[in-house]
């Protein structure tokens, strides 16, 4: 079965015009079928402060009134989204730039009120990879933003995390799937600031045993609850850790198994 790559990254490196430029030249280079994800947070609470739209963040995720979700689309599936398709071109990658709505791609539905109203912000119902099959065969790679819609007319702000572990899933029946989180650490640490504190490798009981330590807090909970979902739905690995992992495995990051 062939390997289908989808990596996820986040603000740290979309805000590094030097390292964005850095990878996006290692990511065109890199062999096979890929998908790419991304974020853009710090950008969008950025420009919402330039605008004086107010940003609010519960246990890790935005809560998107109407205005934010104006503030989100513009920045990810328009600055960010375009500038990187822009970047993998000029690289001899073609690419092409994914919000949930196109293609029909990523369905969702509003999350529920319950303790907190998230506003517009969706739990994803369904994937279709239809559009994304055509478009690997024939070597263009998709490059998703973290929207989606609710085939309703509504776009909705999904965690774009939560978009990488769906999209994996969804692929699993067809590729060997491998899923990577990138960002500014070298994995999970046992202490933040304290890179020699790595984790190489973390099971369902160590998550759970960091979690009543207090170890794993904050928004760690939802990307590491993405990456255990996505393993017992058939994905082959995931990996969290600094960008150069996806292109060099001798890098040291954190592998996620069940056993």
């Amino acid at each position: 079965m062939e390997t289908l790559k989808i990596i996820k990254i986040g603000g740290n490196i979309i805000n590094d015009e030097p390292a964005l430029n850095t990878f996006l030249g290692k990511f065109a280079a890199l062999e096979g079928p890929k998908i790419l994800v991304h974020g853009g947070g710090k950008l969008a609470t950025s420009l919402a402060q330039q605008m004086n739209v107010k940003v609010n963040i519960k246990e890790g995720r935005r809560i998107t009134d109407a205005a934010t979700l104006d503030i989100i689309t513009m920045t990810y599936a328009g600055k960010i989204n375009k500038q990187i398709v822009a970047s993998l071109q000029a690289h001899q990658c073609n690419a092409i730039g994914f919000s949930g709505a196109d293609g029909n791609t990523i369905v969702a539905t509003k999350r529920p009120v319950k303790d907190v109203d998230y506003g517009f912000v969706g739990d994803i119902q369904s994937v279709h990879t239809e559009t994304l099959d055509i478009l690997i065969q024939n070597k263009i790679t998709p490059i998703f933003c973290a929207i989606t819609h609710d085939n309703r007319g509504q776009l909705l702000n999904t965690n774009a995390d939560t978009m990488g572990s769906a999209l994996a899933i969804a692929f699993s029946k067809s590729y060997q799937v491998s899923l990577y989180y990138c960002f500014e650490k070298s994995g999970v640490l046992k202490s933040v600031d304290d890179e020699n504190s790595l984790i190489k490798n973390m099971s369902p009981q160590t998550y759970k045993t960091l979690i009543d330590q207090g170890i794993i807090t904050d928004g760690m909970i939802p990307k590491l609850d993405n990456c255990f979902y996505a393993l017992t739905h058939n994905v082959h690995n995931v990996c969290i850790g600094l960008p150069e992992m996806v292109f060099d495995a001798t890098i040291p990051h954190t592998l996620l198994h069940n056993s």
